[in-house]
């Protein structure tokens, strides 16, 4: 079994876990609206099950949830926009923040009226 992501007018509006051969009988509408897409991609990074790289293919930049973009220039598929700072890095298809999140042992949440990490 695969993922597939129902593309519509550029948004993913539906993720199934189906076989390739339904996807194309068209049961569930036109073939072309179904883009393959993996749940161990992100960052176009493959992950393997203890969540380390694994050096597999990388597919689509990122795995797609449902209100994700899909890029069908790059064929890629990226979250919406978290914050209107954020920007997004095309190599990695990743939404980033303007400054950096602290690496210490603290958690955080972005503030984007002051556009700083704020710790919790």
């Amino acid at each position: 079994m695969s993922h597939f992501a129902k593309v519509e007018n550029g948004i993913v509006t539906e993720v199934l876990v189906i076989e390739q051969d339904m996807i194309d009988s068209g049961v569930f509408g036109h073939a072309s609206f179904w883009k393959q897409t993996s749940y161990n991609t992100r960052g176009g990074v493959h992950y393997g099950p203890d969540g380390q790289p694994d050096g597999g293919t990388a597919l689509r930049g990122n795995y797609a949830g449902i209100g994700y973009t899909y890029d069908e220039a790059h064929d890629v598929f990226y979250a919406p926009q978290p914050y209107p700072s954020w920007t997004l890095n095309q190599s990695t298809w990743l939404w980033e923040a303007p400054v950096p999140m602290p690496t210490d042992d603290k958690l955080y949440q972005w503030d984007e009226a002051t556009k700083t990490w704020v710790a919790l």
